[in-house]
């Protein structure tokens, strides 16, 4: 028997209740690798998953924790070996699939990656689902030209998981970052990873009926959307692109056709890490491992239990976490 945090639904009230109890290995849904998890991270999904209203889960019992790091236990695929360090992220884990608030996890083969040289499961964690979506924003922006040299690089929602991750990146790549928060507390950390510039949301907010306004970024990390993505696609640089992975400010953005995509030429590239091809998350986890400055990932982190996540979902819900969330499942 082992720990896990499980959410139950109550059938005549239609509530749900998160607690820690033990569960076994017969509990553990279908799968040919057992994973010993080690950490886990809380996302903006898991805050959904673990409230009173269910969120994204459709049957119960359920183990929440959209991605987890730890050491292969049991495995009948010939890729994976007992004591080999992995990490997984999407793949709805935690979702549709028990996921890693549990001190073991049984998953399809397909949906683990190797832990590449350089990273621990705790460094792993650190970055996470989040840190994995800031590195494929990045990788996509150089995939479509960005260099240091062409200009400072925008990054809003940045004192958040994917905001912080994708700022220590790009500054440690040489990059000017413009780090947008609406949360003058986090100026001095977002300064600590690299940040050149603090932007303040209401200057992105602001309403004006300009179709297109001065070339300001060469590229940006867009984890808000709404109003503010439509400001920003006002203010790119000729051929520039935004990743755009993230939807807390809305999932409609004001603006026209012509402006600026037809007369700029500016690149909208929607971020998905849920479901990338194995040969893109192994290329992000090495970038991670090479490119992501690890002396900066304990001031993103916040540590975790596996008693503390009930009460921890309905912050991440309304933005009161900074950085990383993570779990020690063992703690």
């Amino acid at each position: 028997m082992f720990n896990a945090l499980v959410v139950e639904k109550d059938e005549e009230t239609g509530k749900t209740r998160p607690g820690v109890r033990q569960i076994g290995l017969d509990d553990l849904p279908e799968g040919e690798v057992t994973v010993a998890v080690e950490y886990s991270t809380v996302n903006y999904k898991d805050g959904l998953c673990i409230g009173p209203g269910g969120g994204l889960v459709r049957k119960y019992p359920h183990v929440p924790g959209i991605d987890f790091a730890g050491t292969v236990e049991a495995s009948s695929d010939g890729r994976y070996k007992p004591g080999d360090k992995v990490v997984l992220t999407g793949w709805r884990v935690g979702e549709a699939h028990w996921g890693g608030y549990a001190q073991k996890a049984r998953v399809r083969a397909d949906w683990l990656v190797p832990l590449p040289e350089g990273l621990d499961t705790r460094a792993a964690m650190a970055v996470g689902t989040a840190g994995l979506t800031a590195m494929l924003s990045v990788m996509a922006l150089e995939d479509h030209g960005l260099e240091a040299a062409h200009g400072p690089v925008l990054v809003t929602g940045a004192a958040g998981g994917v905001g912080s991750v994708a700022t220590a990146i790009l500054a440690q790549l040489g990059h000017e970052v413009a780090a947008v928060t609406g949360r003058p507390e986090t100026q001095d950390y977002l300064r600590a990873l690299g940040a050149s510039r603090i932007v303040a949301r209401e200057e992105l907010t602001e309403a004006t009926r300009k179709p297109l306004e001065s070339e300001l970024w060469a590229g940006c990390v867009d984890a808000v959307a709404g109003v503010m993505l439509g400001r920003v696609l006002k203010q790119m640089k000729y051929g520039a692109s935004v990743a755009a992975v993230g939807l807390a400010g809305g999932a409609a953005i004001e603006g026209a056709l012509i402006t600026p995509f037809i007369l700029r030429g500016v690149n909208l590239l929607g971020i998905d890490s849920v479901m990338q091809p194995y040969a893109n998350r192994v290329r992000a986890w090495g970038r991670i491992a090479r490119d992501l400055p690890m002396e900066k990932l304990d001031s993103m982190i916040t540590p975790a239990t596996l008693s503390d996540l009930p009460g921890l979902g309905g912050d991440i819900l309304k933005g009161r976490i900074r950085g990383r969330v993570v779990v020690d499942v063992n703690a």
